[in-house]
């Protein structure tokens, strides 16, 4: 760990693509950023259905239009979130201000957490109204798959945000000592003697 301060090298080093996609927290982002694209994608693509006899289209979590507004919401925000942490990561090792570094990975620790906890809501909402669909609102039985797969990686996207939370709170904690002893024991001038 020496040379490193809240998680990457000292600033000005060099961007190097394959040790930025060959890191845990590079592969777990990108993994939830695809996530939210099946999320969104599902649900925009087949989560509203008809009867035959119907003109007017209905979500398919027991015509409950809010489930699917949720899960769009929150796919389209969650992807939003995951290209901007990306970006930030390229650009982390030329910050060169510990404080902004250590800004950069509290944001990094309460968003991750953050979108953790909203697809455990969101994959709980998703399941439960899945649960109670009625059969005659769907008697043609289109769109279950897209539902399934909305709801599976709701709940994959728990951990993979749960993850990326864990690796931002090891980044917050792996300070390193030069920089802490430097910022605690700065050199004092001499004092002269009387």
């Amino acid at each position: 760990m020496e040379g490193m301060a809240y998680g990457a090298g000292k600033a000005g080093g060099a961007f190097n693509p394959k040790t930025f996609f060959q890191q845990p927290h590079t592969i777990l982002r990108i993994l939830s950023w695809f996530f939210s694209i099946v999320i969104f994608g599902s649900i925009a693509n087949e989560g509203y259905v008809n009867r035959p006899d119907e003109a007017q289209e209905f979500c398919i979590f027991n015509r409950n239009q809010n489930v699917c507004n949720y899960g769009l919401f929150m796919g389209t925000l969650a992807f939003l979130c995951c290209l901007a942490f990306l970006a930030l990561d390229v650009y982390f090792p030329q910050i060169s201000s510990v404080k902004d570094r250590k800004k950069a990975v509290l944001a990094d620790v309460g968003v991750s957490a953050f979108w953790s906890f909203m697809w455990f809501v969101g994959f709980c909402f998703l399941t439960n109204q899945w649960q109670v669909a009625k059969q005659e609102d769907n008697p043609l039985r289109e769109g279950g798959d897209a539902a399934r797969a909305a709801i599976t990686f709701a709940f994959f996207s728990i951990f993979t945000w749960g993850g990326l939370t864990l690796f931002s709170v090891e980044r917050l904690k792996s300070v390193s000592f030069e920089e802490e002893y430097q910022k605690l024991f700065t050199p004092q001038p001499p004092i002269p003697l009387i």
